[in-house]
């Protein structure tokens, strides 16, 4: 009882700290449009705000005396929380059928998952949730704690983020208001609300166990909070929030190096609620999330056995070459020049700094933080936009019909490079050179391809003879372009 008391006074002394929080309506850097979907969802959800708990925990009275509590913070939080069925139509093909005379004829099999997701707009019915949860689906269904259950839309979804948004016609919805998790701290308390492994509802809770995490392999952009509040399959898409029940993030993941079956060891990592509006926004107002970039090529920083070896020689992110025309090259960006922090944040990779340009978007000012010459410097830019397809027409007489893509970021992670194509029109130049759709391209003439800005640089050399290195399935080989 004596533990039981004292972790109730840390825990009633941490909240009467008086964190604060305020609601975000508008983006940074951008003026406040009230016909934008984006900037009406932000509204919406301010408009729908819980009150702020001053400098206590929210209690109850039991049997007389007044006990310390979440319930009443979850008896509003929940109805906001939602389940996520969906369905999947999936050809396969059946061996044995085909052996005893059923035809080689592709039968249909039905795949179904389940998740959560989190109501942000009660008035126009919009969920955010993860894209791994409801992608590929051929439908969704959406199940309220109050037992109603509707099918919905989908909206739009940013895989390289995990953040879908989908739509359902409901009245009578609760919606939880966003936090600003720029003020969230390595300690503050949280509490996860989800659908673990198809239970129905279920509240755990913990404390935030790191901020800005990334560097998880087969995840896309990362910035994740880190939190020892369990998180299971089903969880996928919930709700993490504080103790004045705002959302902080969206749940997205757990990690257990011997799988879910060995249970839960307290990493379980969700979307910031910061990053989960931005797309939201994006989404709504343009159905893709559009994303700005520096324009440059880097490396990390290799040891130097002349210098003296201190942990300071092996962080940041070194320039190894500046595009013509990008937001790099107008800040006076040179290779060998050193990235150390980008908008305060520190650089400690070139990873880093490509994860961090992958979830600002378009139009961010950035400040970025050199090392040149053995002197800090600090520069600042405005990211610029970021094709996702090119034309290769457009690069290459030889490469009319086909369209070339970045690479999904999960691809990246995992330390593949290059770029997609993803048409080839029928009849085509590029079809008659054998080019196909899914084809990546590793190199032109022997000379590797980082990733779009490298493709388009290498391109526009005049190229007598074009030779693509290319993965295609597990096998890689050259083909000249003619």
């Amino acid at each position: 009882m004596r533990k039981l008391t004292t972790f109730f006074c840390l825990l009633l002394a941490a909240i009467g700290g008086g964190v604060t929080a305020r609601m975000l309506t508008a983006v940074p850097g951008e003026a406040p449009v009230s016909a934008s979907p984006g900037a009406a969802i932000a509204q919406s959800a301010a408009d729908s705000a819980l009150p702020l708990a001053n400098a206590a925990l929210p209690a109850q009275v039991v049997g007389g005396a007044t006990m310390p509590s979440l319930a009443p913070m979850l008896e509003k939080v929940t109805p906001a929380v939602v389940n996520i069925y969906t369905k999947q139509v999936v050809r396969v093909r059946n061996p044995m059928a085909e052996f005893f005379g059923g035809g080689r004829f592709p039968q249909e099999r039905v795949q179904q998952s389940l998740g959560s997701g989190v109501i942000v707009d009660a008035t126009r019915g919009l969920i955010l949730t993860n894209n791994h949860v409801v992608e590929g689906a051929d439908a969704v269904s959406v199940t309220l704690s109050d037992g109603r259950t509707f099918e919905a839309q989908p909206i739009g979804s940013d895989a390289d983020t995990d953040v879908a948004v989908i739509q359902i016609k409901a009245t009578g919805l609760t919606a939880l208001p966003l936090a600003d998790t720029n003020t969230m701290r390595v300690g503050d308390f949280v509490v996860a609300v989800g659908n673990p492994f198809g239970l129905g509802q279920t509240v755990t809770s913990g404390i935030v166990s790191a901020v800005g995490r990334s560097g998880l392999t087969g995840f896309g952009y990362q910035n994740f909070i880190q939190t020892d509040a369990s998180i299971n399959p089903g969880n996928s898409g919930g709700a993490l929030v504080n103790l004045r029940g705002e959302l902080i993030g969206i749940n997205a993941a757990s990690f257990n190096p011997q799988g879910s079956a060995a249970g839960n060891i307290g990493l379980g990592f969700a979307i910031p609620a910061n990053l989960a509006r931005e797309v939201m926004r994006q989404l709504m107002a343009y159905g893709e999330v559009r994303r700005g970039s520096l324009g440059l090529d880097s490396a990390d920083i290799k040891p130097d056995p002349s210098k003296q070896l201190t942990l300071n020689n092996f962080r940041g992110a070194m320039v190894t070459r500046v595009y013509n025309g990008t937001a790099a090259a107008l800040a006076g960006i040179k290779p060998g020049d050193i990235i150390t922090q980008a908008n305060g944040q520190r650089i400690d990779s070139a990873e880093s700094l490509h994860n961090l340009e992958g979830l600002l978007p378009v139009g961010q000012p950035i400040a970025l933080q050199l090392l040149r010459d053995g002197k800090t410097l600090t520069v600042q830019t405005t990211l610029k936009a970021q094709a996702k397809e090119i034309d290769g027409a457009s690069l290459d007489p030889r490469l009319s019909g086909a369209t070339f893509s970045e690479l999904p970021e999960s691809y990246r992670q995992q330390g593949v490079r290059g770029v997609v194509v993803s048409k080839v029109a029928r009849g085509s130049r590029a079809e008659k050179s054998e080019l196909a759709a899914g084809d990546l391209v590793l190199a032109i003439n022997r000379r590797g391809v980082e990733d779009m800005n490298a493709f388009r640089a290498q391109l526009g050399q005049g190229n007598a003879r074009l030779v693509l290195v290319l993965q295609r399935g597990g096998q890689q080989g050259e083909l000249e372009i003619r």
